[in-house]
């Protein structure tokens, strides 16, 4: 289909995921992706939004109204979720979870504007499940003594029968992996099943496929941001020892 083309199924499949220009560091040719776009777009969306909000609480109304109200809804909603699992420790958090929520939120749902999802690429995954590694340790090692850590790295055996360790660690480093496979198989999933769709359907495939992106990009969408962001705080209240 064309040079820039990364990934295709074919000439009537796209993926949408093609190269947009290259260029050499280190002798090595690198590519600027659909992806990578996409990812600024959802950025440019995001900083939109948060630029008109800052603005109207500047001159927010203490009986709210139109926007205000969607801005103190979309808040108090956040901090609701993140409640109830980091308990007396929330405050904290508010930012970080709704900060990763918003995002994967919107990436997932970007596909209803033709773009493709940024989630659907591991790239993006990723370095969120990385993210959520290192703060889920920063806060073990900052809430918890070096024997009640090594005594949850033997469990269930004794801390002096170490067995179980290496199971523990390899459960540790699979967080990251999980958390991100999960996120973007499944968005992967929904994107690969609408190109086969309007690949294979063509112009029958004009219409109807607009229920199956509700499904795909909206409701399944927002279910595995809502998981993403419900596991990283359950890890990290348990890191802390306060689940």
């Amino acid at each position: 289909m064309g040079q820039g083309i990364l990934l295709s199924g074919g000439a009537d499949v796209d993926f949408m995921i093609h190269g947009v220009f290259s260029y050499e560091l280190f002798g090595q040719t690198l590519w600027i992706t659909t992806t990578h776009v996409c990812v600024l777009i959802v950025f440019l969306i995001i900083s939109a939004f948060c630029i008109a909000a800052g603005h109207m609480v500047k001159r927010a109304k203490e009986v709210p109204t139109g926007f205000q109200n969607v801005v103190e809804l979309i808040v108090e909603k956040l901090d609701a979720m993140v409640d109830t699992p980091m308990g007396k420790a929330a405050p904290k958090f508010y930012n970080y979870i709704g900060t990763i929520f918003i995002f994967i939120l919107v990436s997932n749902i970007s596909g209803l504007l033709g773009l493709r999802p940024p989630t659907a690429d591991y790239g993006v995954t990723l370095p969120l499940g990385v993210l959520t590694f290192l703060l889920i340790h920063y806060n073990q090692f900052k809430y918890q003594k070096p024997k009640e850590i090594w005594e949850g790295m033997c469990s269930p055996l004794p801390p002096w029968l170490p067995i179980w360790l290496p199971i523990n660690l390899i459960s540790e480093i699979a967080v990251p992996i999980s958390l991100s496979l999960r996120l973007f198989a499944n968005v992967l999933s929904g994107t690969v099943m609408m190109a086969l769709i309007y690949g294979l359907l063509g112009v029958i495939a004009t219409a109807w496929p607009a229920a199956l992106h509700v499904y795909f990009d909206l409701f399944s969408g927002a279910i595995q941001t809502y998981v993403f962001c419900m596991l990283t705080m359950t890890y990290i209240a348990n890191a802390r020892g306060d689940a």
